[in-house]
C-alpha cells in the first residue's frame, strides 16, 4: 500500500495509530504505511489512498515491508532445500567411488611384515613340517605393490641376516623367501645322522652367517671357507646346493623338490579358472568362494596372492569388489 505525500490521510473510522514512514529517500513523495495500520477492528475497510503521480502500485515492495518474516522463512527454506540436495549429491557420489580395496591387495607398508603375513598361509602340515615355510617374492609385491620399496626392504633383510633368498629353480624370477633360523632349524634336521651332516653343520657354521648371496662360487668355497671338493659334494647331495653351472652352485632347501612341484601345477589351475571363466574374468570373492581343486595343494589364497604379483592377472576395483581379469595378450 504505496500512497503520495499530497494523498488525502486516512479517517480515524478505518485506521488506528495512523502514521506514515518514509520507504525511500530516492523517490520523493513515497511513503509506505507502519505496522500499526493493520491493527483496525475486524470488519472495518482499509481505505486505500491513490498516487496520481505514479500510477504503478508497487504492491511487493509495501508485501516485503509488511511481511518480511514471511519472506526470510521462504528465503531460508530455499537454502535448506539446497544444502540438502548438495548434501545428498555428495553421498551419492561418494557411494558410487571406488570400493575399498581388497584385503588380498593389502595396502602400503613393509616387507617384512607381508612376508610374515604370508608365512602363516604356508601348508606346513602338507610337508610334515619338513620345511621351512617358504615365500615367493611376486606374492610380496601382491601386499607391497611398489616393487622398488619391496626389493629395497628384503635386500635390507637379506643383510641383515634375518631372511635368505633361494633360486626355486622352474623361472628365473622365482625367488623364494624363508626365515634364516626356520632354514637353520630344517636343515639340521634333515641332515642328523646323516654322512654329510657334518660338512652342512660347517657350512650352516661359517658361510650362512657371512654370505647373504644366493649362489657361491668355487674359489669362494674353496679359499675364503677353506671346503675341500668332497665336502662341496656332501653339500650338493644333502640339498643345500644345487649346481648352477661348472664352479658355481645356487643355495637350496632340502626337500624343496616337492614344493616346486605343488606350486607350478596349482598356478596352472588357478589360472585355469579364471581362464575359462565368462570373459576371462572372475571376482575374487568368487574364487575365493569356490571348491579347491585337487590340484591346488597349497590354497588358492597363497595362489592368488602369486597371480596378482606376479602380474599374471590384472585386478580390476569394482562395486562388486575386485575383479581378476586375463591380460589381452
Amino acid at each position: 500500500m504505496l500512497v503520495s505525500a499530497s494523498a488525502r490521510a486516512p479517517s480515524s473510522t478505518g485506521l488506528r495509530g495512523d502514521k506514515l514512514t518514509p520507504l525511500s529517500s530516492s523517490r520523493l513523495g513515497t511513503y509506505a504505511v507502519s505496522p500499526g495500520l493493520l491493527e483496525g477492528t475486524p470488519g472495518e475497510a482499509v481505505r486505500h489512498c491513490s498516487a496520481p503521480e505514479d500510477p504503478i502500485i508497487r504492491l511487493s515492495s509495501l508485501y516485503l515491508y509488511l511481511f518480511p518474516g514471511i519472506i526470510k522463512s521462504r528465503d531460508m527454506s530455499r537454502k535448506r532445500h539446497r544444502l540438502v540436495s548438495e548434501t545428498s549429491g555428495l553421498k551419492r557420489r561418494q557411494k558410487r567411488g571406488p570400493v575399498e580395496s581388497d584385503p588380498l591387495r593389502g595396502e602400503r607398508g613393509s616387507a617384512r611384515a607381508a612376508v610374515s603375513e604370508l608365512m602363516q598361509l604356508f601348508p606346513r602340515g602338507l610337508f610334515e613340517d619338513a620345511l621351512p615355510p617358504i615365500v615367493l617374492r611376486s606374492q610380496v609385491y601382491s601386499l607391497v605393490p611398489d616393487r622398488t620399496v619391496a626389493d629395497r626392504q628384503l635386500k635390507e633383510l637379506q643383510e641383515q641376516g634375518e631372511i635368505r633368498i633361494v633360486q626355486l629353480g622352474f623361472d628365473l624370477d622365482a625367488h623364494g623367501i624363508i626365515f634364516t633360523e626356520d632354514y637353520r632349524t630344517r636343515v639340521l634336521k634333515a641332515c642328523d645322522g646323516r654322512p654329510y651332516a657334518g660338512a652342512v653343520q660347517k657350512f650352516l657354521a661359517s658361510v650362512l652367517p657371512a654370505c647373504g648371496d644366493l649362489s657361491f662360487q668355487q674359489d669362494q668355497m674353496t679359499q675364503t671357507f677353506g671346503f675341500r671338493d668332497s665336502e662341496i659334494t656332501h653339500l650338493v647331495n644333502a640339498g643345500v646346493l644345487t649346481v648352477r653351472d661348472a664352479g658355481s652352485w645356487w643355495l637350496a632347501v632340502p626337500g624343496a623338490g616337492r614344493f616346486i612341484k605343488y606350486f607350478v601345477k596349482g598356478r596352472q589351475a588357478v589360472l585355469g579358472m579364471v581362464r575359462k571363466a565368462k570373459y576371462r574374468e572372475l571376482l575374487l570373492s568368487e574364487l575365493l568362494g569356490r571348491r579347491t581343486p585337487a590340484m591346488v595343494r597349497l590354497g588358492l589364497t597363497y595362489h592368488v596372492h602369486d597371480l596378482i604379483g606376479a602380474q599374471l592377472v590384472d585386478c580390476i576395483s569394482t562395486t562388486s569388489g575386485t575383479l581378476l581379469r586375463l591380460p589381452e595378450t
